[in-house]
């Protein structure tokens, strides 16, 4: 199917890059759903079950653990053994996991589901994957590519919730589950179809260059090559910049405002269904913001553009409490906030590959994405922690928008020198 869809593409002047794009869209818009589908649940759980959300802060900073963890991994599992079975294999360990929860009675099982197995495979399949695509399937446009990618991470994670807190209000917090499941199997079987390792097995080039290369071989220990790239890049000053920012980033995103978001809406009154249509629309305005910071990352420079993402970022957290959790207060944090929501990945993207070189751009991007999610373990955790000891997550909110005031800072004083690549 895939050769031939090339061939007829060809024919009117479209190159098959842009399928295998806009299938890896929708297999990261799908985890990204099943990944963020918990937040919109913690007041329910709390409600059905007797969870204090402590306890279901525990499983879900766990799932965030896991999925930075996996992901330097998943970029030497790609590598050795392609886009299509890893894929495979994390959408199912996805639908079981989301079926575990959905049918979990104990504690336990949502730590299994939700914390182990949903944690593990979207950490396979994050926003790596996306790096990695862009960096195989495109030469120009290719921050461009990443912006559009990245959108579907963060668009996912957001989009769905209203569904889910529509069906958990109305139908049980089981329910709001399946919506996730049923578009992972859909992702899957494009994946499965359409989707090649890379252009050379169907004869193309990649986007933007005229020679054909095959594809590489690849038969080293993938755990080894990871380690191997950490090893080296770990000297390199601009490796730890991206390293602190993107754990601020993690820490101020999926880990804070992604997880407790709708429970502090609650604290002050508004109900699950309308705080989830504010995250939504903060997904509907980060898939504005990051694709056109992809187009800003082809043309600037990446350091400027991370100073200034997570400076505004910073400000808009501080000045959330400001809001006084209003409809017009939320709507203008939602359009600020949602425009930075993750603008702040082509930019980073972009700094790996020109500083660690195209081959080990996936690689370096992946223990850099690592740091993205330990940061959003810590505020999943802290966040819950804060609400049961002080009764308010505010002090939560106030901590991510200094420490992004920080990661502005850095991002703007770090130089940018090309690390040579392993002899």
């Amino acid at each position: 199917m895939a050769a031939w869809l090339a061939r007829r593409l060809a024919r009117a002047g479209v190159h098959y890059a842009w399928v295998m794009a806009a299938v890896t869209f929708l297999v990261m818009l799908s985890t990204a759903a099943a990944m963020g589908l918990p937040g919109v649940l913690i007041v329910p759980l709390e409600q059905a079950m007797g969870w204090s959300a402590a306890d279901i802060s525990g499983p879900l900073a766990l799932r965030l653990m896991l999925f930075g963890l996996t992901a330097p991994f998943a970029a030497a599992l790609l590598q050795r053994f392609g886009l299509r079975r890893v894929v495979f294999a994390a959408l199912i360990l996805i639908i079981a996991g989301l079926t575990l929860a959905a049918f979990a009675t104990r504690l336990w099982q949502i730590w299994l589901g939700w914390g182990v197995m949903v944690g593990l495979g979207t950490g396979m399949t994050a926003i790596v994957l996306g790096a990695t695509v862009a960096n195989r399937w495109f030469v120009a446009r290719r921050g461009l590519v990443v912006g559009m990618l990245t959108a579907s991470t963060a668009t996912g994670q957001l989009l769905f919730l209203p569904i889910a807190a529509f069906l958990a209000t109305h139908l049980g917090w089981r329910a709001a589950v399946m919506p996730a499941a049923g578009i992972c199997v859909f992702a899957g079987t494009l994946m499965l179809v359409f989707g090649r390792d890379h252009p050379g097995e169907i004869g193309l080039p990649a986007y933007g260059e005229s020679l054909v290369e095959p594809p590489p071989e690849n038969r080293g220990n993938p755990a080894r090559a990871a380690l191997v790239t950490l090893a080296d890049a770990s000297v390199s000053p601009m490796f730890w910049m991206l390293f602190f920012t993107f754990f601020v980033c993690g820490l101020s995103t999926n880990g804070l405002v992604q997880t407790h978001f709708i429970p502090l809406c609650h604290d002050f009154g508004l109900p699950e269904v309308t705080a989830a249509s504010m995250l939504a629309a903060i997904g509907v305005f980060d898939f504005i913001g990051t694709i056109f910071s992809g187009w800003l990352t082809d043309r600037f420079d990446s350091r400027f553009l991370l100073g200034w993402y997570y400076g505004l970022r910073g400000l808009s957290l501080l000045w959330l409490p400001s809001s006084n959790f209003t409809f017009y207060g939320l709507s203008l944090f939602a359009v600020f906030y949602g425009l930075d929501w993750v603008a702040t990945v082509p930019p980073t993207v972009r700094l790996s590959g020109a500083t660690f070189g195209r081959e080990r751009a996936g690689m370096v991007f992946g223990w850099v994405f690592m740091a993205h999610q330990l940061g959003a373990a810590v505020a999943a955790y802290g966040g819950g922690l804060s609400r049961s000891l002080t009764a308010s997550y505010l002090p939560a909110f106030y901590t991510a928008g200094i420490a992004c005031l920080l990661a502005s800072l850095a991002a703007l004083m770090v130089k940018a020198r090309r690390v040579p690549a392993i002899a």
